[in-house]
């Protein structure tokens, strides 16, 4: 069922068994979630209510404006450390973390979900999970968290999936899929898709203008901002984008616009990584998405981060400048280059281009 440490790993009857036995559950998913988080925590806690367990769905961060109409969506609580929330994750039969293996990816809430005395269930497709989950159900290959929550949903009893779990479902799996066109799309993923389409009476080109047509003219104002800094380096393989603090304040734009502006790198011919530096207070988050056999999850986890084979991502401390030349610099550790460009040190052109990019951003 998985790609790794099989014996962490439960399968479909024991993970039924849990949500079955279990009346309280808390569902939790990454900081600054994406679509596959939030459809996933979604379609997962709206199932679960449908069978009268108490549920509640916690994060670290808000939900991104364009998934704010999913059903449901005004469930989800952002935690504070409330004697309430505290309790309820305390008392819990049931900790379910999606999207992510790891306490830190959690944020605020992620320390109380740890040591929660109830049972830790994870549900995800990332790479080198943590080892203080109670029970598994994750494989690396799938398209996203809501394709495994999907296998156990229709295990358990799939007359149960409505509009309301599906279709979270379908945007989890259309954001992750990059609407279905990444390779970890299969005739099997399409045939849970039909089912969901079917179960929920679901209108795909709402869902996806849902998600995808709703822009604020800030945020289309950044992404100006953002393509004009696109730079290829290694022969065309490696495109990058950068994302400055100014840029965000002269448009007035939220970082969470940015999410699926470095799918417009990766778009451009030829180019096999592409890369989005976002600049913050304390550093510079730094975003990987890839093609084919091009994977970056060790470089994201080389700097401390990690994710899926075609998209991870990571944090460096210090400016901009360093991140970027830091990065593209490793290069060649982790993906093959064009010999003549086996030496990934930024060129003098290069490097004058972000200087004066740079600079132009502090005027």
């Amino acid at each position: 069922m998985s790609d790794s440490n099989p014996s962490t790993l439960s399968d479909l009857n024991t993970i039924v068994s849990l949500f079955r036995e279990a009346d309280r559950i808390v569902i939790s998913t990454h900081t600054r979630p994406d679509g596959d988080a939030i459809g996933s925590q979604l379609g997962l806690g709206n199932y679960l209510k449908s069978k009268g367990k108490q549920v509640r769905m916690i994060n670290s961060d808000p939900s991104p404006y364009n998934l704010e109409w999913l059903p449901g969506s005004k469930d989800i609580e952002i935690y504070e450390g409330s004697l309430a929330q505290v309790e309820f994750i305390t008392k819990a039969d049931l900790v379910v973390v999606l999207d992510t293996n790891v306490e830190d990816r959690l944020g605020s809430p992620g320390k109380s979900l740890r040591n929660s005395p109830g049972t830790k269930l994870l549900i995800d497709h990332h790479t080198s999970p943590e080892q203080w989950f109670d029970h598994m159900y994750r494989r690396e290959s799938a398209s996203s968290t809501a394709e495994l929550l999907f296998e156990i949903m229709a295990h358990w009893d799939v007359e149960a999936i409505s509009y309301e779990v599906a279709a979270p479902f379908y945007v989890a799996i259309m954001t992750d899929t990059g609407s279905f066109r990444f390779s970890n799309v299969t005739p099997e993923l399409h045939h849970i898709i039909a089912q969901l389409m079917d179960r929920g009476s679901l209108d795909p080109s709402l869902l996806h203008a849902g998600v995808y047509d709703k822009k604020s003219i800030e945020g289309i104002r950044l992404l100006s901002k953002v393509l004009s800094t696109i730079e290829l380096h290694f022969d065309g393989l490696v495109g990058t984008v950068l994302v400055t603090r100014r840029m965000l304040q002269d448009t007035g734009a939220s970082v969470e616009e940015t999410d699926g502006f470095v799918n417009q790198v990766l778009s451009i011919e030829g180019v096999a990584v592409a890369m989005i530096f976002t600049e913050t207070e304390r550093g510079t988050k730094v975003s990987f998405r890839s093609k084919g056999d091009f994977h970056v999850h060790k470089w994201a986890q080389h700097y401390g981060g990690g994710g899926h084979r075609n998209a991870s991502g990571a944090f460096i401390y210090g400016s901009l400048e360093n991140a970027f030349k830091k990065t593209l610099d490793s290069a060649h550790q982790f993906i093959s280059i064009p010999v003549a460009d086996e030496s990934s040190d930024l060129s003098s052109e290069d490097a004058a281009y972000l200087n004066s990019l740079m600079n132009s951003q502090k005027n």
